[in-house]
């Protein structure tokens, strides 16, 4: 693959180097051909052109160091585009004091090196004004020395007329390049900007699972050790209390069971071939809500976690706000049975216009304020998904003894016919 891109694409300088030997060459033989129809020293006859008719002018022919000079004129006229790319403005002037130095002896190859030294200087020299000057310039002093460049225009213009839309088209071209970079510079820019707004997208979404996770397995198997703990203990002496505790923790593990069901069911949804498209599967239950947070104590009171669930002015609410506020109530609750079990918690749920209120608190010592205090994943992601929906959460020791989680979230006014 190296050898291919090597062997397709020749290099800047190569190719320069190639057009400044081929434009020397055939410069050098267009004025070595007249040298050589009579010996240095001897009389040259050449036909004139003009205006009137032209005439017979009769020459002695160059010596033989004026030969060599003249031929060394004409290779400085053509051998500086091997450097055209690194020095554009430069090649340019020495082309032309050449081609001055040489007017004498000027081809059409001298002519057509002009014009691409001048198209090189404009295109490839970083100072574009110098170019620009240089070749204006440049068409001044060659109008001015040789009026009768060609009959076939006024006299005067004939350089202006050649270089200066030579100079408008490298101009042009050189604007197209640089408009061309600037319009691939963008593209990559929004490539880059494109890539990075997917790899925060990724990254967001792993913290969410991760944030979900959290929140479904750590309430569950809580509330499972505790319903687990008190079946054993009561095993010999109760059997029947330790079948409901064990009941319990069945009921606690089907939950937590539907609910990673439906969390993987998001992050990888398949259809089973024996179902329809369109058919919901029943194993994905609905998102819960703080319509289930009456049996979410339920359970806790099962595992022997005293709980009081208070209810003021309830409403329907959208729901991503109804599945952050029962993720509220489930962590406060978690933490409860974590940290002080056996306290007594009281959960209030109150309703107002604009907001809702969450308040858990218990009634436990000062035991576990610094776990609880220490800011888990599970403070850390409730404080995001509250503030998702411009919602407040500060969790924190009461002044009578306990610990305390507030959670404030704004709400929409409720539609009218929800009020009546």
């Amino acid at each position: 693959m190296q050898q291919r891109g090597l062997v397709g694409r020749v290099p800047d300088g190569v190719a320069d180097a190639a057009i400044a030997a081929v434009a020397t060459i055939a410069a050098v033989w267009m004025v070595v051909t007249p040298l050589r129809a009579g010996h240095a020293g001897d009389t040259v006859v050449q036909a004139i052109p003009g205006p009137a008719g032209g005439g017979i002018v009769t020459t002695a022919g160059p010596s033989a160091a004026a030969a060599c000079l003249i031929v060394l004129g004409a290779m400085a006229t053509t051998a500086p585009l091997a450097f055209r790319r690194r020095y554009p403005a430069g090649v340019f002037c020495l082309i032309t004091a050449a081609v001055l130095a040489t007017s004498g002896y000027a081809t059409t190859v001298t002519f057509v090196t002009v014009l691409f030294a001048a198209y090189s200087a404009i295109v490839y020299s970083p100072y574009r004004r110098l170019a620009l000057l240089c070749v204006a310039a440049a068409a001044v002093i060659v109008t001015a020395a040789f009026p009768s460049t060609s009959p076939h225009v006024p006299e005067r213009l004939t350089a202006l007329l050649v270089l200066l839309p030579t100079a408008a088209v490298a101009t042009a071209m050189r604007t197209w390049r640089r408009r061309a970079g600037d319009s691939a510079e963008r593209l990559r820019q929004a490539q880059s900007e494109h890539e990075a707004q997917t790899r925060r997208a990724v990254e967001a979404e792993r913290a969410r699972i991760a944030s979900e996770l959290h929140d479904v397995v750590t309430h569950n198997v809580s509330v499972m050790v505790v319903q687990a703990g008190a079946a054993r203990r009561v095993l010999g002496s109760s059997p029947g209390l330790a079948t409901d505790a064990l009941l319990a923790v069945e009921a606690s593990g089907r939950t937590a069971m539907g609910e990673l069901r439906h969390l993987l069911g998001l992050l990888a949804p398949a259809v089973p071939d024996d179902q329809a498209p369109g058919e919901p599967d029943a194993a994905l239950v609905p998102q819960p809500g703080l319509g289930q947070v009456g049996a979410l104590v339920d359970r806790v009171r099962t595992a022997g976690q005293p709980a009081e669930l208070i209810v003021d002015g309830p409403r329907v609410l959208p729901p991503g706000v109804d599945l952050a506020a029962y993720r509220v109530v489930q962590e406060a609750l978690t933490n409860v049975i974590k940290h002080a079990g056996g306290a007594h918690a009281v959960i209030r749920l109150v309703y107002g216009e604009r907001e809702l209120v969450i308040t858990v608190t218990d009634d436990g010592g000062p035991a576990g304020y610094g776990a609880r205090g220490a800011g888990g994943r599970g403070l850390l992601g409730l404080r995001e998904r509250l503030g998702l929906y411009g919602g407040e959460l500060d969790a924190g020791p009461r002044p009578g003894g306990g610990w305390q989680v507030r959670a404030v979230i704004p709400l929409e006014p409720a539609p009218e016919y929800l009020l009546t």
